[in-house]
This record gives structure tokens, C-alpha cells and sequence, in this order.
């Protein structure tokens, strides 16, 4: 399965590039540190020095004037895709549809044409099986990108992703690694109905051996996306169903994000308001009215959803001594009610205030478009409990 790129992924490769500012400066050093990682040796033993070379490259492109460009949510993912199979002929993607029709939201458009139907897999309907494939590939020195048309399918192919992709690794004494991306859409949608409304990142927090990262952004969809699939970790992409049509600037630059690290969102001081996904813009939405009635609230996107980056949570809760958490996830074994855990367990003495954590309600989620809205956070109750955590 790992061929070299064909002529018609040169070209494409090529196009991306002509579509962009003509004149793109040097990448800076930083990055090509970071992007070092793809070799062959490379351990996470190093893993230390690409998350600083991250910061870093963050730094340097923040501070340069390369103008960048526009694109939507999926066509980042799509940039990654077609960036990492270009630069790693191990990298492959497997899914249903991902080939001829382009995948469910799009992000495979065009991809099988460019490097070919043996590297973007089109597979039957059948989650188990295809999951369990890209997991023995991974075992076989390719770095495949599964996609679950919606996550909730994935159900489907839980024991290959808790018994094999999160324990081979120990279980086979190190003789194997699995560097596999599971990605693909979740979360509540416009009446999508209950079965394809589900939120996995309860299902897998559990299990032992395997990252989770939730993108937010056209930026962090696409730096996560080229770390993931460069990791030899396994590491599940959750992306929001709502989010792939955001529109957002991003480097001409080759740049990554840290699977470990938080974004900060809003520098503020009197309360830390922790979210992820779809809920960071729930957040932006009430922090509007926050700052009319004179709150300074600060706004972190977690982003790693295991392990937590409790380096820039803590930093944040020890400055502002009140915490709100705000997901879409199901309030009973949620990520909020970990992440609530973790932050008394490491930072109680910081707290003047009882850690508050708003989620969706423990029901399936509804049809009906006002039911459905019931179920999920909003912005008014974000802002009520900021009030009253404050009082």
C-alpha cells in the first residue's frame, strides 16, 4: 500500500502552493525542527523538543507578515491530507466514501485522484472491519487516517479501537507501534436525530494508550491533523459537525499544533471558563455580554481532551481562583466531570470557588429543533453561572 507520490499528487501539490501569495518566505527553522519528526528513528523520547519547536514556530509566524489564506474548516483538513501524504508515502486514509465522492463533509475531495485508490481506500459499510484494517496496517509500518462517515458508527468498531489500537502497544511487549488517526464528524448538528448526534469523547477517555484532540478552528483542525499523523501514538480527531464551514486565515507555512497543549482563547482575571469544539463559540458568544456588565472572564480551548494540559489550566486557575467548564458532552462520565476532578484533585487551595461544570443533558438527543436546543449548553446559562459563581 505505500506508494510514492503519482504525477498528478506533484501537480497538485504544486497547485496548493501557486494558489497561495507568491512570495512565501523561508519556513523558519522552528518548523522544519517540528517537521523532522516524520523520519524515520524518531521517538517520543524527543517528543519534548518538537512541542517546544511548536511554540516556537507559533512565535515566529505570529510575529511575520506573510499575509497566509482564507479557507474553510474541511479544506484545512484537506490541506493536511494532502501535505502529509505528498511529504510520507506511508500515510493513507480509509473510509466509506472517501474516495470517488470525496468523504461525507468533503475532506478527501479530489484525494484519490491525486495519489491513487490504494491509498485513499474507499471501504464497505462495515466499522469493525476497515478499523481493524487500518490498525494492522499501522502495526505494518503505514500511518494510516481512518474516517468514521459520523462518529457515532464508530460504536461499531469499539473493541478494535479499546482491545488493539489502545493496548497492542503494551501487550505485545513494545513490539509494536500504532501511529493510526481515527477522525470524522460528532457532536450535535442541525436535527440530525439521536443516533447521529453522539458525542464519543466519553465512550473513549478510558481507554489506556490513546490520545484524543477535539479541533475548533480552520488553524488548529489542520495543525492537530499533521501532528496526529505524525505521532506514533494512536490519536482520535474529534471535529464538530457544525464547525467544517468556518472560515479562518491561515500561515502559507508548513506549521503544526501540540497534541498536549491548550489554546488561550481571552486573557482575563476573574474567572476561567475551560471549553472545547463547538462550545468555544457558545463561550465567545457569552462573553459578549460578560464584558457589557463588566466581567473579565478567560477563555481557554483545552483542545487535548487526554491528557488534559494542566500546565495552562493551572497556570490560569491560580491567577483568576474560579473555574466554568462548558461542553457538549453528556453531563454523567463526561469529559467535564474528568476535567473537574483533575482540577480539584491538583488545585484545590487555588479555588475560592466550587468548580462548575455546565454539559448536555444525560437524554437522547431530540429531533425536533427547539427539544434539541434544550439539550445542549447556550450562551444565557453560561453567562447566569458565571454571575453566580462571581457573587
Amino acid at each position: 500500500m505505500a506508494v510514492a507520490p503519482s504525477p498528478q499528487a506533484t501537480a497538485a501539490a504544486a497547485a496548493l502552493s501557486r494558489h497561495r501569495s507568491a512570495a512565501v518566505p523561508p519556513v523558519p527553522r522552528s518548523v522544519r525542527v517540528a517537521t523532522a519528526a516524520r523520519r524515520p528513528g524518531w521517538t517520543r523520547a524527543r517528543a519534548g523538543l518538537v512541542a517546544r519547536a511548536v511554540v516556537a514556530a507559533k512565535g515566529e509566524l505570529a510575529s511575520s507578515d506573510t499575509g497566509g489564506h482564507e479557507v474553510l474548516m474541511f479544506e484545512a483538513l484537506r490541506e493536511a491530507m494532502i501535505e502529509e501524504m505528498t511529504l510520507d508515502p506511508t500515510v493513507c486514509m480509509i473510509g466509506e466514501d472517501v474516495g470517488d465522492y470525496g468523504g461525507s463533509y468533503k475532506v478527501s475531495k479530489g484525494l484519490s485522484e491525486m495519489f491513487g485508490d490504494l491509498r485513499v481506500l474507499d471501504t464497505p459499510i462495515a466499522e469493525n472491519s476497515f478499523t481493524g484494517m487500518g490498525i494492522g496496517a499501522a502495526m505494518q509500518g503505514l500511518r494510516p487516517v481512518v474516517e468514521g462517515m459520523n462518529m457515532g458508527f464508530l460504536l461499531l468498531a469499539y473493541n478494535q479501537i479499546s482491545n488493539n489500537c489502545g493496548m497492542l502497544p503494551y501487550t505485545s511487549g513494545g513490539q509494536f507501534k500504532i501511529p493510526i488517526v481515527i477522525r470524522g464528524p460528532g457532536g450535535v448538528g442541525r436535527q440530525l436525530g439521536a443516533e447521529h448526534s453522539q458525542r464519543l469523547e466519553s465512550y473513549f477517555q478510558s481507554i489506556p494508550g490513546i490520545q484524543m484532540v477535539a479541533c475548533s478552528t480552520p488553524y488548529n483542525a489542520k495543525g492537530l491533523l499533521k501532528a496526529a499523523i505524525r505521532s506514533d501514538n494512536p490519536v482520535v480527531l474529534f471535529e464538530h459537525v457544525l464547525l467544517y464551514n468556518l472560515k479562518e486565515k491561515i500561515p502559507d507555512e508548513e506549521y503544526i499544533c501540540s497534541l498536549e497543549e491548550a489554546e488561550m482563547v481571552r486573557p482575563g482575571s476573574q474567572l476561567t471558563i475551560l471549553t472545547y469544539s463547538r462550545m468555544r463559540y457558545h463561550v465567545m458568544q457569552a462573553v459578549k455580554t460578560l464584558v457589557n456588565k463588566g466581567y473579565d472572564p478567560e477563555v481557554i480551548d483545552i483542545r487535548s481532551l487526554k491528557p488534559f494540559d494542566l500546565h495552562t489550566i493551572g497556570n490560569s486557575i491560580k491567577k483568576t481562583h474560579r473555574v466554568l467548564i462548558v461542553e457538549e458532552c453528556m453531563r454523567t462520565g463526561g469529559i467535564g466531570a474528568s476535567l473537574r476532578s483533575a482540577i480539584i484533585d491538583n488545585f484545590w487551595d487555588e479555588l475560592d470557588a466550587r468548580p462548575v461544570c455546565l454539559s448536555s443533558q444525560d437524554v437522547p438527543t431530540p429531533y425536533a429543533a427547539t427539544l434539541e436546543d434544550a439539550t445542549v449548553v447556550q450562551p444565557a446559562q453560561i453567562v447566569a453561572a458565571v454571575e453566580e459563581i462571581c457573587q
